[in-house]
């Protein structure tokens, strides 16, 4: 949700579908030594960040992804040297990376997720339905519409959206994707959009920051709308956090303030990206209003 067990679970793993590879660590900039208690070991001249070489819209090793440009802007705040470790978002991420003190934070992350702490959010965003924008079912709200009974109906296998193909009778006409992929090759978000644009399928469910970005960069105009009103199944909305050790309080501290003092940059950049985010009322965070919160 994978990007790493947790998360890496249900957002990236499950929403963005990335791969499970083995792969060597790639350090730029200063390398980490081993795992020590409970020590709070943030480097001060170094903003050293956790990331996945090959993820956009995420990140990637040449700083094109909006995690990217967003650890460029606290980097310039802490007045520090951005510098990376990149891992293949897989199994074992959180443990080669955070955990072993290569690096100070993962910059996306799921509230809750339990194999770090959580700072404040930062976003929040849901699943969403893409489709052309003028097809007949662009704009639907919900997987239960009437609309979608007789269409062939993309989604990552084995994501919360699946459940309500299920419940809605729509999975037997659906196509699956993989939900482990290496990244470094491929990526079932794009295959998806790129199906949708072929025709080949009629929509496809992804999670948002893919839906958004992947829409926006397809070769004919598509939308991507958040499913925010599904019942009865899991929920396919997140808050997005960043992911510190246990042990790094202060550090987790001086996060939180800066992501106070720079949401409305944040929320900026999000939306340059095509990201879909929502405040807490479900209502979309635009242009016209970057000061509200996830």
């Amino acid at each position: 949700m994978t990007r790493a067990a947790g998360y890496r679970l249900l957002v990236n793993a499950a929403c963005c579908a990335s791969g499970i590879v083995v792969a060597p660590i790639h350090t730029h900039g200063q390398a980490g030594g081993v795992l020590q208690g409970g020590l709070e070991l943030i480097d001060p001249k170094m903003l050293r960040v956790c990331a996945d070489p090959n993820n956009l819209p995420f990140s990637n090793d040449k700083g094109e992804g909006f995690e990217n440009k967003i650890a460029e802007l606290f980097a310039a705040k802490l007045d520090k040297t951005l510098t990376y470790t990149y891992y293949p978002g897989a199994t074992g991420f959180v443990r080669m990376t955070l955990g072993s003190y290569r690096c100070d934070v993962i910059m996306g992350f799921p509230q809750g997720g339990e194999l770090v702490q959580s700072t404040n959010p930062y976003y929040r965003t849901a699943y969403a339905l893409v489709s052309k924008a003028a097809s007949v079912i662009a704009g639907v709200e919900t997987l239960e519409d009437g609309r979608l009974k007789d269409k062939h109906i993309g989604v990552v296998a084995g994501t919360p959206p699946a459940s309500y193909l299920v419940a809605d009778g729509l999975i037997t006409n659906s196509k699956p994707y993989p939900l482990v992929v290496d990244t470094r090759y491929d990526s079932s978000a794009q295959a998806m959009v790129n199906d949708i644009n072929s025709g080949a399928i009629d929509a496809g469910v992804l999670w948002g920051p893919l839906a958004g970005y992947y829409a926006s960069h397809a070769a004919s105009p598509m939308k991507a709308t958040l499913l925010l009103k599904e019942k009865g199944g899991p929920h396919l909305d997140y808050r997005i956090v960043m992911g510190v050790r246990p042990s790094d309080q202060n550090w987790k501290r001086q996060l939180n303030q800066l992501i106070g003092e720079n949401q409305p940059a944040i929320n900026k950049l999000l939306l340059e990206y095509g990201i879909p985010i929502i405040n807490g009322s479900d209502q979309s965070i635009t242009a016209d209003d970057l000061t509200q919160k996830p």
